[in-house]
Protein backbone atom coordinates (compact mmCIF):
# COMPACT_ATOMS: atom_id res chain seq x y z
CA UNK A 1 0.00 0.00 0.00
CA UNK A 2 1.48 3.01 -1.11
CA UNK A 3 1.36 6.47 1.06
CA UNK A 4 2.00 8.76 -1.93
CA UNK A 5 0.97 6.74 -4.54
CA UNK A 6 -2.64 7.16 -3.35
CA UNK A 7 -2.55 10.66 -2.80
CA UNK A 8 -4.69 12.31 -5.65
CA UNK A 9 -3.17 15.10 -7.94
CA UNK A 10 -4.91 17.85 -7.60
CA UNK A 11 -5.05 20.08 -10.68
CA UNK A 12 -5.69 23.50 -10.75
CA UNK A 13 -8.08 25.45 -13.04
CA UNK A 14 -5.57 26.87 -15.63
CA UNK A 15 -3.93 23.20 -15.88
CA UNK A 16 -4.89 20.90 -18.80
CA UNK A 17 -3.75 17.36 -18.72
CA UNK A 18 -3.56 14.95 -21.28
CA UNK A 19 -3.50 11.31 -21.14
CA UNK A 20 -2.95 9.46 -24.14
CA UNK A 21 -2.10 5.37 -23.78
CA UNK A 22 1.37 5.66 -21.96
CA UNK A 23 1.99 9.66 -22.75
CA UNK A 24 0.80 12.13 -20.01
CA UNK A 25 0.95 15.81 -21.24
CA UNK A 26 0.49 18.62 -18.78
CA UNK A 27 0.09 22.64 -20.20
CA UNK A 28 -0.34 25.36 -17.95
CA UNK A 29 0.70 29.30 -18.59
CA UNK A 30 4.03 28.95 -17.91
CA UNK A 31 5.15 25.80 -20.56
CA UNK A 32 4.22 21.93 -21.09
CA UNK A 33 6.16 18.88 -20.08
CA UNK A 34 4.99 15.39 -21.33
CA UNK A 35 5.85 12.28 -19.26
CA UNK A 36 6.01 8.41 -20.43
CA UNK A 37 3.76 5.90 -18.31
CA UNK A 38 5.79 2.90 -17.58
CA UNK A 39 3.21 -0.14 -18.35
CA UNK A 40 3.11 -1.46 -14.81
CA UNK A 41 0.83 2.02 -13.82
CA UNK A 42 -1.72 3.98 -15.58
CA UNK A 43 -3.44 7.69 -15.17
CA UNK A 44 -7.19 8.62 -14.48
CA UNK A 45 -8.41 12.07 -14.74
CA UNK A 46 -11.43 12.75 -13.11
CA UNK A 47 -12.95 16.38 -12.87
CA UNK A 48 -9.99 18.43 -10.92
CA UNK A 49 -8.21 15.57 -9.79
CA UNK A 50 -5.70 12.98 -11.00
CA UNK A 51 -5.13 9.66 -9.57
CA UNK A 52 -2.42 6.95 -10.57
CA UNK A 53 -3.45 3.46 -10.37
CA UNK A 54 -0.66 0.03 -10.72
CA UNK A 55 -1.52 -2.93 -12.98
CA UNK A 56 -0.27 -5.61 -10.74
CA UNK A 57 0.41 -6.32 -7.01
CA UNK A 58 4.47 -6.86 -7.88
CA UNK A 59 7.03 -5.26 -5.95
CA UNK A 60 8.52 -3.68 -8.95
CA UNK A 61 5.05 -1.90 -9.65
CA UNK A 62 4.29 -1.01 -6.32
CA UNK A 63 7.92 1.02 -5.99
CA UNK A 64 6.10 2.95 -9.40
CA UNK A 65 3.20 4.07 -8.05
CA UNK A 66 4.72 6.17 -5.92
CA UNK A 67 7.66 7.59 -7.69
CA UNK A 68 5.07 8.34 -11.18
CA UNK A 69 2.46 10.19 -8.53
CA UNK A 70 5.13 12.12 -7.52
CA UNK A 71 7.16 12.52 -11.13
CA UNK A 72 3.35 14.45 -12.28
CA UNK A 73 2.42 16.25 -9.42
CA UNK A 74 6.30 17.97 -9.35
CA UNK A 75 5.13 18.51 -13.62
CA UNK A 76 1.87 20.17 -12.65
CA UNK A 77 3.59 22.20 -10.19
CA UNK A 78 6.34 23.36 -12.44
CA UNK A 79 3.59 24.79 -15.30
CA UNK A 80 1.77 26.44 -12.49
CA UNK A 81 4.69 27.82 -10.05
CA UNK A 82 7.77 26.41 -11.36
CA UNK A 83 11.01 25.29 -9.44
CA UNK A 84 13.99 27.04 -8.04
CA UNK A 85 17.25 26.43 -6.62
CA UNK A 86 19.66 28.71 -5.06
CA UNK A 87 23.53 28.41 -5.25
CA UNK A 88 25.32 30.85 -2.77
CA UNK A 89 29.45 31.39 -3.84
CA UNK A 90 31.41 31.64 -0.43
CA UNK A 91 35.14 32.94 -0.74
CA UNK A 92 36.82 35.77 -1.43
CA UNK A 93 36.88 37.61 -4.97
CA UNK A 94 34.50 34.91 -5.96
CA UNK A 95 31.83 35.89 -8.54
CA UNK A 96 29.27 34.80 -10.51
CA UNK A 97 28.04 37.20 -13.80
CA UNK A 98 25.63 36.77 -16.47
CA UNK A 99 27.53 37.42 -20.28
CA UNK A 100 24.25 37.27 -22.62
CA UNK A 101 22.90 34.04 -21.88
CA UNK A 102 26.16 32.02 -20.52
CA UNK A 103 27.19 32.47 -17.08
CA UNK A 104 30.29 33.03 -16.18
CA UNK A 105 32.39 31.90 -12.65
CA UNK A 106 35.21 33.02 -11.54
CA UNK A 107 36.14 31.22 -8.40
CA UNK A 108 39.69 30.83 -8.17
CA UNK A 109 41.22 29.39 -11.05
CA UNK A 110 43.13 31.02 -13.09
CA UNK A 111 40.47 31.38 -15.60
CA UNK A 112 37.07 31.85 -16.02
CA UNK A 113 34.68 29.12 -16.17
CA UNK A 114 31.36 29.18 -18.27
CA UNK A 115 28.26 27.31 -18.27
CA UNK A 116 26.20 27.66 -21.76
CA UNK A 117 22.59 28.35 -21.32
CA UNK A 118 20.17 25.60 -21.51
CA UNK A 119 16.90 25.85 -23.25
CA UNK A 120 14.08 25.88 -20.34
CA UNK A 121 16.12 27.06 -17.72
CA UNK A 122 16.46 30.84 -16.61
CA UNK A 123 19.91 31.68 -14.45
CA UNK A 124 19.66 35.11 -12.54
CA UNK A 125 23.05 36.31 -10.23
CA UNK A 126 22.54 38.71 -7.33
CA UNK A 127 25.36 39.58 -5.19
CA UNK A 128 26.61 36.14 -4.42
CA UNK A 129 24.09 34.12 -5.14
CA UNK A 130 23.03 32.56 -8.17
CA UNK A 131 18.80 31.55 -8.59
CA UNK A 132 18.10 28.47 -11.10
CA UNK A 133 14.11 28.36 -12.21
CA UNK A 134 12.37 26.66 -14.45
CA UNK A 135 9.43 24.20 -15.04
CA UNK A 136 10.90 20.96 -14.99
CA UNK A 137 12.54 20.20 -11.51
CA UNK A 138 14.72 17.70 -12.69
CA UNK A 139 16.45 19.47 -15.23
CA UNK A 140 16.62 22.54 -12.54
CA UNK A 141 18.26 20.19 -9.92
CA UNK A 142 20.63 19.33 -12.32
CA UNK A 143 21.72 22.56 -13.49
CA UNK A 144 22.03 23.19 -10.18
CA UNK A 145 24.21 20.38 -9.52
CA UNK A 146 26.71 21.27 -12.50
CA UNK A 147 27.24 24.89 -11.47
CA UNK A 148 27.89 23.39 -7.85
CA UNK A 149 30.75 20.68 -9.22
CA UNK A 150 32.51 23.96 -10.86
CA UNK A 151 34.01 24.30 -7.24
CA UNK A 152 31.68 22.02 -4.81
CA UNK A 153 32.67 23.30 -0.80
CA UNK A 154 35.12 22.37 0.72
CA UNK A 155 35.61 21.50 4.82
CA UNK A 156 38.43 23.38 6.36
CA UNK A 157 37.60 27.30 5.53
CA UNK A 158 33.73 26.35 3.99
CA UNK A 159 34.87 28.23 0.24
CA UNK A 160 33.50 27.02 -2.85
CA UNK A 161 29.70 26.95 -4.23
CA UNK A 162 26.95 25.80 -2.15
CA UNK A 163 23.17 25.14 -1.86
CA UNK A 164 21.86 28.07 0.34
CA UNK A 165 19.78 25.26 2.69
CA UNK A 166 22.88 23.11 2.47
CA UNK A 167 24.91 22.90 5.82
CA UNK A 168 28.61 22.13 5.43
CA UNK A 169 30.97 19.79 7.95
CA UNK A 170 33.48 21.98 9.04
CA UNK A 171 37.08 19.68 10.16
CA UNK A 172 39.66 21.07 12.29
CA UNK A 173 42.90 22.89 11.11
CA UNK A 174 46.31 21.33 11.67
CA UNK A 175 46.97 22.47 15.15
CA UNK A 176 50.81 22.97 15.97
CA UNK A 177 52.00 22.20 19.49
CA UNK A 178 53.62 24.52 22.02
CA UNK A 179 57.16 23.87 22.64
CA UNK A 180 57.13 22.47 26.46
CA UNK A 181 59.87 24.29 28.68
CA UNK A 182 61.14 26.47 26.04
CA UNK A 183 62.19 29.68 26.91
Amino acid sequence: MSKIGNQPILIPKDVKVIVNDSQVSVSGPKGDLTFHLHNQVSVKVEDDKMKIIRISESKFAKSLHGLTRSLIANMVKGVTEGHQKTLELVGVGYRAAKQGENLTLSVGYSHPVVIEHIPGIQIETKENKITVSGIDKALVGEVAAKIRRVRPPEPYKGKGIKYVEEIIKRKAGKTVKTAQGAI
